[in-house]
């Protein structure tokens, strides 16, 4: 039999278990396995004993484990859990702070491995918050390196490392490290062929594939697991790369809707705006409209910070194109989808283009789950009407609502445009390909496109992510504008925060509080950390300290009716404080409101609080915002004194890209890339070394007949980096 066969025989006799564990974790065929990349890396040879630490290192110790209890810490009362660590040479304490339930993790009697830093003084030594592994084989156990074997017996090199791989239920990562050992034994790896062109790894100093996967799996050195990282990280970026230029190939042959530009028109519509444009957004108009007169689609990213009045630019634009007649006919105008996330914000842009076009006789439709309403109303031109679905769906299949905004109900089948020519999806990345797609087929022609994003994304993201859309950036901030005051204030400095909203209150202003949790946890579960929950804390608010506030929540399992009313309340100035969950992230915009508390602030990501402040910076007003952690340690103070520090949102997004990686920005997960391709976005000149070679394969060959592989994982990167 084969050692491939073997292989295989010894894969069929997997538990069913360990099968769904590995589908979890995206494990189903051998190559799989081989792609399935350590998450980091132990050194391989002598660990350490209990007798041999020293306060302030970080060690790794094999032991049994002895008495686990739960306590409460001495002067603060917090939960925690505690057990001693016995191995020949001695015992210590482990210690594990707010995290009473490890005491239940581990028993008493059983060998682990604790990796954490050793605390305390030479005399009261305890290892803090230790990981621990219930697989403890030691590292010159399980190592047996590929590089160096006498015979058939593997050498152990003294300064190897060893993987630690993601684990899931039922597989551990000792059980992944041998069966990574089982496909080199039989040579697997060196039959997977190299979908990357030789020259191309030449050119770059990169590693073949077979080499590649012995050094992130068995590296010698450092270096080798780096130089491994960095083909790896290449060769996702380039399949992402040659699937957005080969889109944006397909889109230079589609045939657009071309727009008739007055720009005469249109800048007397500027001119409309209670507000003059800023240079940033009148370079994003102009750059949309001259790409309106081509007879390609547009395929444009609006990119700019919170508050810096992208919906000014989607309503300018959206002017020019709903007052263009379709080509060949005399009457009747093009039409323009407003796609938005949530209905709240698709009522929000609603209400916005109603006071831009008050005094322009051009209809503007609103479709949601819940209603569709027209402007103007036939009874009072200044308002909107409620009408029917069928009775919208029928004026927008006649060309009668030039403007129609809305959520996913503009992407229904019963929806028909007669001239759609422009498409606008706010906050992109909260929709997926296909949402993108049905919204851009909806006629025979290709509509223009416009994808804006509030969330600001660094530029070697841009160039990845967005590789098929050109960039226009909004990186100004409207006349007048007060930069934001925000402070970081730990449980002890609460009561200013609280003294600065009762201010702003008297002045006639509003404010808002964030909370993590929608409802208290359930009282019989332990937790690590009891974050407040907005029903709740609203409560404790009412009653303890803003006794004669209107308070009032807002979260996302409330009926989109229940959210509208309370908007509406909040909006008109019915209500003080609105305690809500991140529902108000993005969108939201009361003018009045100047003062945000966000608790919990070191659960959210730095670009959700930077989206979560802007929701104060909506007017002339000088604007608050107070970050209230729990806890309140060096790591936290230093992740969040970039809120501070930061002069925009921009400088944010490159700073979380250095400190915490890509995946922070707004969830790398949603676009399917791998930790170790949004790792390797952080290089700039990897990135651009992969747009240049994606462009040149696709423009010599756009469908890469000549590169079967390359097609193939291009592909399978299109699928994975377009998931709903």
């Amino acid at each position: 039999m084969q050692p491939t066969d073997l292989v295989t025989k010894h894969f069929t006799r997997l538990r069913a278990d360990q099968k769904s564990a590995l589908t979890r974790l995206g494990v189903v065929t051998l190559r799989d396995l081989l792609y399935h990349f350590p998450a980091r890396y132990e050194a391989a040879g002598p660990t350490g004993t209990v007798a041999a630490v020293t306060p302030g290192t970080e060690v790794t110790l094999y032991g049994t484990i002895r008495k686990p209890e739960t306590k409460k810490a001495w002067k603060s009362k917090r939960p925690m859990a505690e057990a001693w660590l016995e191995d020949a040479s001695g015992r210590i304490k482990l210690m594990w702070f707010s995290q009473p339930y490890m005491a239940k993790m581990v028993a008493d009697g059983m060998v682990v491995k604790a990796t954490g830093r050793i605390a305390g003084t030479d005399k009261k030594m305890y290892l803090a918050n230790p990981e621990i592994d219930k697989t403890p084989a030691t590292p010159e156990d399980v190592h047996d390196t590929l590089f160096k074997k006498t015979g058939d017996a593997p050498v152990i090199i003294e300064d190897a490392l060893y993987a630690i791989y993601p684990e899931s239920r039922g597989i551990s990562s000792l059980w992944l490290l041998h069966a990574q050992k089982k496909l080199f034994e039989a040579h697997v790896h060196e039959a997977i062929q190299d979908p990357i062109p030789a020259e191309i790894l030449e050119k770059y100093n990169l590693p073949s594939l077979a080499t590649a996967l012995v050094w992130i799996h068995a590296p010698l050195k450092k270096n080798d697991s780096d130089a491994a990282k960095k083909r790896f990280a290449f060769e996702e970026v380039f399949a992402i790369q040659l699937a957005m230029q080969r889109e944006r190939a397909q889109t230079l042959e589609e045939k657009a809707l071309q727009v008739q530009v007055d720009r005469d028109a249109l800048n007397a519509f500027i001119k409309s705006f209670p507000f003059p444009p800023t240079g940033a957004q009148q370079r994003s108009i102009d750059s949309i409209i001259e790409n309106f007169e081509l007879t390609h689609p547009m395929r444009r990213l609006l990119e700019g910070d919170v508050g810096s009045g992208k919906t000014a630019v989607a309503a300018a634009t959206a002017y020019t194109v709903a007052t263009s007649k379709p080509p060949g006919r005399k009457s009747g105008t093009l039409q323009v989808a407003y796609m938005c996330p949530t209905e709240i914000l698709a009522k929000q842009h609603f209400s916005t283009f109603v006071s831009y076009f008050k005094d322009h006789p051009i209809p503007i439709g609103l479709m949601t789950g819940s209603e569709c309403r027209k402007f103007p109303s036939k009874i009072r031109g200044e308002e909107s009407a409620k009408v029917s679905r069928a009775q919208f769906a029928k004026w927008v299949a006649n060309g009668e609502i030039p403007i129609v905004i809305g959520t996913h109900a503009l992407i229904y089948k019963s929806l028909e445009f007669q001239n759609l020519a422009y498409a606008i999806i706010d906050e992109q990345h909260r929709f997926g390909k296909m949402h993108r797609q049905k919204l851009t087929r909806k006629g025979e022609t290709s509509p223009h496109l416009l994808s804006m994003t509030a969330t600001p994304i660094p530029r070697t993201l841009a160039l990845t992510i967005y590789g098929d859309l050109d960039v226009s950036l909004l990186d100004e901030m409207p006349v007048g504008r007060k930069p934001i005051i925000t402070e970081i204030l730990g449980p002890e400095k609460r009561e200013l925060a609280y003294t600065r909203v009762r201010e702003e209150m008297k002045n006639g202003r509003q404010a808002y509080v964030i909370c993590p949790r929608i409802n208290e946890p359930d009282p019989t579960k332990e937790l690590a950390v009891q974050a407040k929950s907005v029903k709740a804390e609203a409560e404790r608010l009412q009653k303890e300290v803003f006794q004669d506030a209107t308070i009032d929540i807002l979260h996302s399992k409330m009926t989109p009716a229940a959210k509208e009313d309370v908007m509406k309340r909040f909006s008109n100035g019915e209500v003080d404080i609105l305690v809500a969950t991140s529902v108000v992230e993005v969108g939201v915009n009361v003018p009045n409101a100047t003062v945000i508390l966000i608790e919990g602030s070191e659960r959210f990501g730095l670009a959700q609080l930077h989206q979560l402040r802007g929701r104060v910076i909506r007017s002339n007003h000088q604007a608050y915002c107070f970050a209230l952690p729990e806890s309140y340690g060096p790591a936290t103070k230093d992740r969040l004194k970039a809120l501070i520090t930061a002069k925009d949102g921009f400088e944010l997004a490159e700073y979380d890209l250095a400190l915490r990686g890509a995946g922070e920005l707004v969830g790398g997960r949603q676009w399917g890339i791998s930790d170790i391709a949004m790792e390797a976005i952080k290089n700039m000149r990897l990135v651009e070394a992969a747009r240049t070679e994606a462009a040149r394969l696709i423009k010599e060959d756009p469908e890469l007949s000549k590169y079967p592989l390359l097609k193939a994982i291009v592909i399978r990167s299109d699928e994975r980096l377009h998931m709903e």
